[in-house]
């Protein structure tokens, strides 16, 4: 019902009519009030300044109400600019027939709208009625600008009344009980802008007693900082017995709207900050997991050429050096970068976990950085590993072998070098020539005695030979020396050959004219020759370095060695008969008295020679059975070695075993609440750390044994390798299940899941989790849903596997499930409401200025979004425009940021 007054006065009453809800009732004062002039003064000058604050916006203002709405014109604009809507085109005729079709045209716009206009035509309007232009302004008034006013299920009036006193209560001197009075003094104006803008007004100061200071200064800074014009006098209003209520109303709804605006845009900016804080989390998380990535990878990209260097060194020490680096590493570089990659998978998980507690897409990281791709190149780095330190030992037991050949060679070498020298001049010497037939003979059978010598030594050159073959085969450093020394060996030995032959060939062409021979001479020449050679072989053997791993090949020396001491006597017989053919030929030149000139002329090999040598040998066996003793006592020191590391290695290595067999049995049978089972495992975790010292000291016995350079250990099937390895996969496992406790708890405190769903859905997984793996495949995984109450097509299985198992791997985990489950019965923010809270922001715009953005969210935030926009491009777009539509959307993976 539409009337001046909530009254039933009839239009000739003279007053405008106006909308008022019929349960209002005015008072007898306010009907003997109705013509009052200066309720009308003031009415004009509000509604003048009301129209105005609306019309502004279309660049365009009225100065006198009753004339500026005659054509109907500015009355259709106002009506546009308050309701947002279109109006019919308006006729642009001077006529009184065009200007009553443009009111009609706004009337009809107000009637559409719900409102039931009473005694206010298009006549009065174009007639310029003050009175019923000020009606109809009024019900304007009333249906844009106070109906919708709602406070606690009342609205209009009496909600805006109620938000008045609700804002008002708590200063003194105010009491708001109506739209008259209670505003005289000017302090509830105040009041109410303090309460929303405490900066703007020190309302202690203020006076009731002074009211026209108060009015005046809250009219200077509504207008000034709030955006509200001036609607009234102070002076009217002081000097009225009882200001005007529809001024007051419109004047005061104009507080409502403007602070209402500000709630709005605070509740939107708070929206918008919360989510932009999620997201910056989450990105500092995205950056520092590739930073984390990156250098871990990098730190493998550098380590493993160094573990792949297969280049040799020439020396065991230089061999030994790198080995101890290589221990270095194990010890100190590796560690640090096996807690890494563990915390690496555990962030990773984290921020998967918070990115879908928040509706945000997986985290997908750069190519080259996924937890798999460093699972990868950490396998390169324990294979790499692997062979460094397999190629390492092999290079050890190369260098050793090569020190012993060429320390073989070089004795050898040296011998036969001894031996040959002067051979050649011997054999090419020309004695013969002038010599006696018996001289001649005896040349001969000297000769003789030289190729059996000769023969004698043909073994020598050959192993000498054969050594110089294998130190090529193992690629020694020095290999061209050796190289060149046995190639002068080899071309000497041919040339000896050739000189004995050549000399033979002369002998015997004047054999015949050579007939004194010296029988026992020649005899004794045949058997010392190959018993010095034996002699020196013995030395030799006796002196040869020895290498040997256990005990069995040292005891296979020990035994050797005894039975080339059993042959000592019968060679000590094989001297004295050669010494003894020495004494028959002295005493037979003796008896016959014969003059013997010299030494035996068929060999150089002296009874002295002979007795040094044995002696030597005498002396040789007892530092060899010394030596051996030596050795034994290595090796047995070594083999307690073995037995020790084996017998800690046993116990160990099935402790954690077992330990990885209750972590996974633990991880699928959980009991209690997540609290309680996450420091039952923070419990087991450190019993499991608190073992470190049994691995430390198995670390320590590992060394002993390389430093020993044993190679083999037959008490046990565990290598220090194999324990390294189980005890990291132990302490990673432990951790990757409490992380799996700790993201439950955050996605059941996020979700708001309780402890009996949890264990529900625990239980339901572990139905259905047949090999108790803490993983399902997909058969399992439909048949679960189903069991769950969930019906199922193809196609929404297809999208439940998209979520669970977003990398296509085949298998569902329990922390998968119960995201999906919180997921699927749990609200969260979507792009539509961010959308929305930013429309609020720009004033219903469809884009947004950073300097809106600066003034409404916190200043890094406000940056943040500024530098993330996209200019905005559509046809309403203006300079320094920016799109907060796409931008939201890309917040939640719809488009790309």
């Amino acid at each position: 019902m539409v009337d001046y007054h909530a009254s039933n006065n009839q239009a000739s009453s003279g007053g405008p009519a106006v909308y008022m809800d019929p349960r209002e009732q005015e008072n007898d004062w306010d009907r003997d009030l109705l013509l009052d002039p200066a309720w009308e003064k003031q009415q004009r000058k509000t509604f003048t300044a009301w129209c105005n604050s609306h019309l502004r916006k279309a660049g365009t203002q009225i100065e006198n109400i009753e004339e500026d709405f005659r054509d109907g014109l500015k009355l259709m604009l106002l009506l546009e600019v308050i309701s947002g809507e279109r109006l019919p085109k308006p006729e642009r005729g001077k006529m009184r027939v065009h200007k009553i079709n443009n009111v009609n045209k706004a009337l009809d716009y107000i009637a559409s709208k719900g409102v039931k206009l009473v005694s206010i035509g298009a006549e009065e309007i174009v007639d310029g009625n003050a009175k019923m232009t000020l009606g109809m302004i009024w019900t304007i008034i009333l249906r844009f600008a106070i109906q919708d006013i709602s406070v606690e299920e009342t609205s209009a009036k009496e909600g805006l009344l109620l938000w008045c006193q609700r804002k008002t209560a708590p200063y003194k001197n105010v009491n708001v009980q109506n739209f008259h009075i209670s505003w005289k003094d000017g302090l509830a104006f105040n009041a109410l802008i303090h309460r929303h803008r405490p900066e703007l007004i020190d309302y202690d100061k203020l006076r009731k007693d002074d009211p026209l200071t108060n009015l005046n200064n809250a009219f200077e800074v509504a207008e000034k900082y709030l955006d509200i014009p001036k609607m009234m006098d102070a002076e009217d209003i002081v000097g009225t017995l009882r200001p005007d209520e529809k001024a007051i109303m419109t004047y005061v709804s104009c507080f409502y709207h403007a602070f209402s605006g500000a709630q709005k845009a605070e509740t939107a900016a708070n929206r918008i900050c919360k989510v932009l804080a999620v997201n910056q989390e989450n990105e500092h998380l995205m950056e520092d997991y590739e930073k984390l990535a990156s250098d871990l990878l990098e730190w493998i990209r550098r380590t493993i050429p160094w573990l792949e260097n297969r280049a040799p060194e020439k020396t065991m020490a230089e061999m030994q050096q790198k080995l101890e680096d290589f221990r270095g590493y194990r010890r100190v570089h590796k560690p640090p970068k096996v807690q890494e990659k563990c915390q690496l998978e555990i962030n990773f998980n984290t921020l998967q976990t918070k990115l879908r507690l928040s509706n945000r897409p997986a985290f997908m990281p750069s190519e080259g950085r996924m937890v798999s791709d460093i699972n990868g190149s950490w396998h390169n780095l324990e294979g790499a590993e692997k062979g460094y330190e397999e190629w390492m030992l092999n290079e050890i037991r190369r260098l050793e072998r090569l020190d012993h050949l060429a320390e073989k060679f070089r004795q050898k070498a040296t011998i036969h070098e001894s031996w040959t020298d002067g051979k050649e001049a011997m054999l090419t010497q020309k004695d013969y020539e002038t010599a006696s037939l018996s001289e001649v003979k005896a040349l001969l059978r000297k000769h003789e005695a030289f190729e059996s010598d000769l023969a004698a030594h043909q073994d020598r050159v050959e192993q000498i030979a054969a050594i110089a073959q294998e130190l090529n085969e193992l690629d020694y450093y020095d290999s061209p020396s050796v190289n060149a020394r046995c190639q002068k060996i080899c071309e000497q030995w041919d040339a000896l050959g050739s000189l004995t032959q050549s000399r033979r060939e002369s002998l015997e062409r004047t054999e015949k004219q050579l007939e004194s021979i010296d029988e026992l001479y020649l005899e004794y020449a045949k058997r010392a020759a190959p018993f010095n050679n034996w002699m020196e072989g013995a030395m030799e053997d006796l002196q040869d370095m020895f290498i040997v791993h256990n005990i069995e090949e040292i005891q296979g020396l020990i035994t050797a060695h005894e039975q080339f001491k059993s042959t000592l006597p019968e060679a000590n017989k094989e001297r004295e008969a050669i010494q003894a053919i020495q004494a028959e030929v002295q005493k037979i030149a003796q008896y016959n008295g014969i003059k013997l000139s010299g030494g035996n002329p068929y060999t150089t090999i002296t009874p002295k020679s002979i007795d040094d040598k044995w002696h030597k040998v005498e002396q040789l066996v007892p530092q060899r059975d010394r030596a051996l003793q030596e050795e034994l006592a290595k090796q047995q020191s070594n083999d307690h070695l073995r037995r020790k590391f084996a017998t800690q290695a046993n116990i160990v290595g099935p402790w954690i075993q077992t330990k990885m067999e209750e972590i996974g049995r633990i991880s699928i049978e959980m009991n209690g609440t997540l609290e309680d089972q996450l420091v039952n495992l923070r419990e087991y975790e450190q019993s499991i750390i608190e073992y470190k010292p049994n691995i430390d000291q198995l670390e320590g016995d590992h060394q002993l044994i390389q430093e020993a350079l044993i190679f083999d250990n037959s008490y046990t099937a565990y290598t220090m390798e194999h324990l390294r390895v189980g005890w990291e996969q132990l302490l990673t496992t432990i951790a990757r299940t409490i992380n799996e406790i700790e993201n439950q708890i955050l996605t059941r405190d996020a979700k708001g899941i309780s402890q009996e769903q949890l264990h529900e859905y625990r239980t339901s997984f572990n139905h259905f989790d047949k090999k108790r793996t803490g993983q399902m495949d997909m058969d399992n995984y439909r048949a679960l849903l189903v069991a769950t109450g969930n019906s199922l097509g193809d196609a929404e299985f297809a999208r439940i596997m998209g979520i669970v198992d977003p990398n296509n791997s085949g298998a569902v985990t329990f922390q998968a499930f119960i995201d999906f489950m919180s997921r699927e019965t749990t609200d969260t923010d979507t792009a539509d409401q961010v959308i929305a809270s930013f429309k609020i922001l720009a004033a219903d715009k469809n884009f947004i200025t950073a300097e809106e953005l600066r003034r409404e969210l916190p200043p890094d935030q406000a940056e943040y979004c500024i530098a993330r926009m996209a200019p905005y491009s559509g046809p309403d777009a203006k300079p320094g425009a920016l799109d907060y539509m796409s931008f939201s959307t890309a917040l939640y993976g719809e488009s790309d940021l």
